[in-house]
């Protein structure tokens, strides 16, 4: 089992860094380092990507007297250590970077040692498949978690499957703010998460330790952040009450793919509820900005005026989960520090998001963006068997999964100035018998962006005095489809359908929008789809150069040239459904 995930991280690690170009290979699929020498069989895909066969990875060193032994090689570590060296990387990145990928090779061993068919998992919640996907398809170490061990792995992470209850805080409200859309009452959300024992008890808890219950806000805290983090870091205000441990609420939860939010199980209906971890996770440390839990509501109600008010929207379904709650903690004196490293102010507060139930429909099921890209121990895709359960033909459902998907996403950037970031996290798709007949889109504060120009169907911006909307220029806007969706999904979507025309298909989606609203054209024009290069962003090189020093802010990814774009030379495919 460790060979075999070793020989597919591997693949991924050379097949991404060449896609970056932090790699460049010979002719003949070969990587000439200064003391080794790397050997391997690839194919080429869409904007100039590589998809490195597992197994097919030879390394040749010299020897002592000077000849080259070729070696089949899956040693992950070893591979790293060489490339590191030749790519310049210091020693310090190397060590984190190879940690990093180390934990994330642990991981798939764990997960492959209990994967089970397509089959199998199309038979699960939305909740429970979370737990069987694995992970980010571009990030080579898409399992990082710095800061769990290897036994908060087996209880926290989203492969473990096991069901935690949340900590509660009562925080006093000079340290704390709620804040909630106009429907939201922080008496409300307290009611609809906890029971009418647990509120009496943690009311009493309150009671006994000589407070007044009505100074103090609630909340849930992860179990690990409140063990690592709130016991040492907060361990004043623990002390003399201004932070109080409430105990347990009885819900069970599991986390999503992104680790810090969690699903309820036992109430499926009930919120999803965003707590910070304190880990360095997929590029960042995933804890929650103030400025974020502060300003969510409002933007979730600004977003969702929008979103009801649009007949297409409404027509097509599309959902929008909103983050309807929050409360925010800030730090009483590295608040004031000045030049703090970000995830020390990013420790303690919590966003209540909408729950997906409503957006499913009786008879119907759900599923994250991100399972589309999983296979199976036996290598077979789950769209796959997604496809086999509709009836359709692969094109046929391919073209249900861009009308429900592409379509908004399209209409909201080129009508409203707005781009989400539709990554395999951030969208779930809803099906009818099998057939895509929605998208729910999620995450909203932390990814929304909007255009610098002012667009009069948008309206006011509800952060008009402090921003929390970042400003973008159209061709930027536009990237976060072309990074999150086009490579981040729609490329190795690609492969795994095997369907020969597919950028046609998108680009047939993209053509159709234009000619059904000619009057957006100026703005199709500066972010457009169809242009012969997008802007390179290298995920992963962006950890190799920025390194693992402290940050004050969460840094930008520099861009890294350009690739070629596959929907500029497509012969466009008209929509199936003659839109």
């Amino acid at each position: 089992m460790w060979s075999e995930c070793s020989q597919a991280l591997l693949a991924k690690i050379i097949g991404e860094l060449c896609f970056e170009q932090r790699l460049v290979p010979e002719p003949g699929y070969v990587l000439r380092f200064s003391d080794s020498v790397y050997r391997f069989s690839a194919s080429r895909t869409a904007f100039d990507g590589w998809v490195v066969e597992p197994g097919s990875v030879f390394r040749a060193a010299s020897g002592i007297l000077g000849d080259d032994v070729e070696e089949p090689c899956d040693d992950v570590q070893q591979f790293v250590v060489d490339a590191c060296r030749h790519m310049g990387i210091d020693g310090q990145t190397t060590a984190g970077w190879l940690s990093e990928i180390t934990s994330t090779l642990a991981a798939d061993v764990a997960m492959a040692s209990t994967a089970i068919s397509v089959a199998e998992l199309t038979s699960l919640s939305h909740i429970e498949l979370d737990g069987h996907l694995t992970g980010h398809p571009w990030l080579v170490a898409n399992k990082g978690r710095v800061g769990f061990s290897a036994s908060d792995v087996s209880r926290y992470a989203p492969e473990s499957r096991t069901p935690i209850r949340l900590s509660w805080l009562a925080a006093h409200r000079g340290l704390a703010e709620f804040r909630g859309t106009s429907s939201s009452s922080e008496q409300s959300v307290v009611s609809e998460e906890l029971d009418e024992a647990t509120r009496h008890r943690f009311t009493e808890t309150l009671r006994e330790a000589g407070r007044d219950p009505a100074a103090y806000v609630w909340l849930p805290v992860h179990p690990w952040q409140l063990d690592h983090v709130v016991r040492t870091l907060w361990a004043p205000q623990l002390a003399s009450f201004g932070l109080v441990e409430l105990g347990s609420s009885p819900d069970r939860y599991l986390p999503t793919q992104s680790v810090r939010t969690m699903s309820n199980v036992d109430r499926p209906s009930a919120a999803q509820v965003k707590l910070p971890l304190r880990i360095l996770n997929t590029a960042v440390y995933r804890g929650i900005p103030p400025h974020c839990s502060l300003s969510a509501p409002v933007v979730t109600q600004w977003m969702q005026g929008l979103w009801s008010n649009d007949k297409l929207l409404t027509e097509w379904g599309t959902g929008l989960l909103g983050e309807y709650a929050s409360v925010t903690v800030r730090h009483p004196h590295l608040s004031r520090a000045g030049d703090v490293p970000y995830q020390w102010l990013e420790t303690l507060g919590c966003i209540w998001r909408e729950p997906l139930a409503p957006h499913i429909g009786p008879g119907n099921t759900a599923w994250s963006l991100a399972a589309v890209l999983h296979t199976d121990p036996s290598g077979a895709p789950l769209v796959g068997e997604f496809i086999r359960l509709s009836g359709l033909s692969t094109s046929e459902w391919l073209a249900a999964l861009l009308r429900v998907l592409l379509r908004p996403l399209l209409h909201v950037l080129y009508t409203y100035g707005i781009t989400v970031n539709p990554h395999g996290e951030n969208v779930t798709i809803v099906c009818s018998d099998g057939v895509p007949v929605r998208a729910v889109i999620h995450d909203l504060v932390d990814d929304v962006n909007v255009s610098v120009e002012r667009i009069p169907e948008r309206g006011l911006e509800p952060d008009s005095h402090d921003r929390v909307l970042p400003r973008k220029h159209w061709n930027v806007l536009r990237q976060y489809l072309v990074d999150a969706l086009l490579v981040g999904v729609f490329r190795p979507l690609e492969l795994l359908t095997g369907q020969a025309n597919f950028w046609g298909m998108v680009r047939g989606e993209i053509e159709a929008y234009r000619k059904r609203h000619p009057h957006l054209a100026a703005r199709m024009d500066a972010g457009t789809l169809l242009g012969p290069t997008f802007t390179r962003f290298p995920l992963n090189g962006y950890r190799l150069t920025l390194g693992y020093r402290d940050l004050a802010q969460r840094p930008p990814i520099p861009s890294a040239g350009e690739v070629p774009n596959p929907m500029h030379t497509a012969p466009a495919v008209a929509p199936l459904d003659g839109w």
